[in-house]
């Protein structure tokens, strides 16, 4: 059945060895276990490390979700539920909507009040915020007035030079300098891109990367993917299928196209990546993107080209990739082991494979790295942050 475009843009089997069969299924299920137990040796750790730094761990804090019913504000929820950190109060906002909804955290019954501008931040240590660029941008002086630290996960003030724009295993220090209290988190898309890219720029500087990005439904909310499974459903008994939250179609299909176009024809998805890289990794390197969505419910896949200041051998890159923070490497394409959003979803890490020298290039390496974009994208990478200043 023919695509059918929707009446606006998108804003922002085991045996087969196609797939990598057993052998990656096994592999990925022996480095995701020997990861498990190396978590207390990680110098980005799964439980709170960073705790004692700057202030007594027995401290208990005061914490808040902002956008707690969202995709993001679930994940928040679970990470916090995980993690060793000393919560003595959580508070949920949300939307009218959502508002009285309630959800359990440490056996707690959470309700979700109405976000409005009044006292509710007051004695608020961290606000994490995940409710769309127009909200945070609206609320941000009343989220802040008493003290409260902003992590905030939309686009509203990434690019703003007075907010640190921040990833923990690449510019941890920087979210120490935050005049305003707020801090941003970046694009999903950048963040997993610059894990993998620091180990490489401490070998050598990079010059130039190129990246197509492979972005799951999921990135898009709760309601696309809800889309890409009635589209397959619809499909499958031969209705014409509902289109609304995408431009055209997704499954059976990928569409080059992830926010809207720049006057120099790349998306912002795209200048995002080019942006957004630049101001994390204090670097003059220039990012080439190309965004696309797939039919792939969660965790994003990449092919990075990157050139390097002097030549950076595939041995040099998997050693530096195998040690570095919040990496797991996954390489070893002859037993068909690379990372996939099949063994990724739910993960934590970085998963980096497929490394190779590039054949157009005397300084040029390639890799793939997948990752799950709502966790390391946007809700683990908040909290992590959020333990740099603990």
């Amino acid at each position: 059945m023919r695509a059918r475009a929707a009446a606006k843009p998108e804003e922002s089997p085991e045996e087969n060895p196609e797939y990598g069969g057993v052998n990656a299924r096994a592999a990925a299920e022996q480095i995701n276990s020997r990861r498990a137990a190396e978590q207390e040796e990680s110098p980005v750790p799964r439980r709170s490390e960073w705790t004692t730094k700057n202030r007594n761990r027995s401290k208990k804090m005061k914490i808040a979700i902002v956008g707690a019913s969202g995709a993001v504000g679930q994940e928040f929820l679970k990470i916090l539920e995980e993690r060793a950190l000393p919560i003595d109060e959580l508070l949920l906002f949300g939307s009218e909507r959502s508002a009285g909804r309630t959800y359990t955290f440490r056996g707690r019954e959470i309700p979700v009040r109405l976000l409005q501008h009044n006292d509710d931040f007051r004695g608020v240590d961290f606000a994490l915020t995940s409710a769309g660029a127009g909200t945070s941008r609206e609320f941000a002086e009343t989220i802040t007035r008493y003290g409260t630290v902003m992590i905030d996960n939309s686009s509203a003030f990434r690019m703003e030079a007075d907010v640190p724009l921040v990833v923990p295993e690449v510019n941890p220090e920087d979210a120490k300098n935050a005049p305003r209290r707020i801090i941003a988190n970046p694009n999903c898309t950048t963040i997993q891109m610059v894990v993998a890219l620091n180990a490489i720029e401490r070998l050598s500087h990079i010059t130039r990367v190129h990246v197509s990005t492979y972005q799951s439904a999921s990135g898009a909310g709760a309601a696309a993917m809800a889309e890409l499974e009635a589209q397959h459903a619809e499909l499958c008994a031969g209705k014409e299928p509902t289109v609304s939250k995408f431009a055209f179609q997704l499954a059976y299909n990928v569409i080059p196209h992830i926010d809207v176009f720049t006057e120099n024809d790349y998306t912002k998805e795209e200048m995002k990546m080019f942006n957004e890289t630049r101001k994390i990794m204090h670097s003059d390197v220039r990012v080439s993107a190309t965004c696309v969505r797939v039919p792939v419910m969660r965790a994003h896949s990449e092919s990075v080209w990157l050139e390097t200041e002097r030549p950076v051998s595939v041995e040099e890159a998997r050693a530096a990739f195998a040690a570095a923070p919040g990496v797991v490497l996954m390489d070893d394409p002859a037993a068909k082991v690379y990372p996939m959003p099949l063994f990724v979803a739910g993960k934590d890490p970085v998963y980096v494979g497929r490394i190779r020298r590039d054949l157009t290039s005397d300084n040029g390496l390639t890799f793939w790295c997948v990752s799950d974009q709502i966790r390391k994208g946007a809700a683990l990478n908040a909290v992590q942050i959020l333990e740099t200043l603990l």
